[in-house]
């Protein structure tokens, strides 16, 4: 991949964001390297994961020059902070507050809020999103996706994030989606590194045949 920009979404091999929620600081080094020895370049622990800056910092040490290391479920101005302390360059929220997208551009972050309508996704790249997290992605659908990109610009990164696996990329694939937020299909807590290796190889195959990657 490319050096990493500041503040827009980095060119990536694949857009994969492993969701690592409930991650133990103990687990993340060995869950960590099995991800980017797989091919992810995104990395997200959520805020509600034990000591969840331990792991971020510890991600960030290990794969920050390669990987885009961040936090998930990040709600305050003050959580962007840490996080960014932390050595945190992704910005995942699961609403829009441009107080908190404001905060973390500040920092240099990538940004990416939750968002399910068109008011909501049209508010999030006015305050300087860096993309778009279709969350719950599984209750809208593809075709649901689809009808709210026609109203986005064209260059707006948008992702699928929610009942979504690899089984999903060919229909979301037909609506011009590439970007996904992989969560309890990759990593719930107590899984091994051995776990998460098999289903990230699984998905990065999976992702590589639907985008004819070569």
């Amino acid at each position: 991949m490319s050096t990493l920009p500041e503040t827009s979404w980095p060119k990536l091999d694949r857009d994969l964001v492993a969701i690592l929620r409930g991650v133990d600081p103990g687990e993340i080094e060995a869950i960590g390297d099995a991800l980017v020895e797989e091919g992810f370049e995104a990395i997200e622990v959520p805020l509600n994961s034990p000591d969840p800056l331990r792991s971020i910092e510890t991600l960030a040490a290990r794969h920050g020059a390669r990987c885009l290391i961040g936090a998930g479920t990040v709600l305050t101005k003050a959580d962007c902070g840490r996080v960014a302390d932390a050595g945190g360059r992704l910005m995942v929220s699961p609403n829009v507050d441009p107080v908190v997208i404001g905060a973390a551009r500040a920092r240099g972050m990538v940004t990416m809020p939750g968002v399910f309508t068109p008011t909501e996704a049209l508010q999030a790249l006015a305050a300087g999103a860096s993309g778009l997290k279709f969350f719950p992605a599984g209750a809208l659908g593809p075709s649901g996706i689809a009808a709210i990109k026609a109203i986005l610009p064209a260059d707006a990164l948008v992702a699928a994030v929610g009942g979504v696996s690899e089984a999903s990329f060919a229909d979301y694939a037909r609506i011009g989606v590439r970007a996904f937020g992989l969560g309890t299909g990759l990593y719930r807590p107590g899984d091994g590194a051995d776990t998460v290796r098999d289903r990230a190889r699984r998905a990065v195959a999976a992702y590589d045949a639907v985008y004819a990657r070569n």
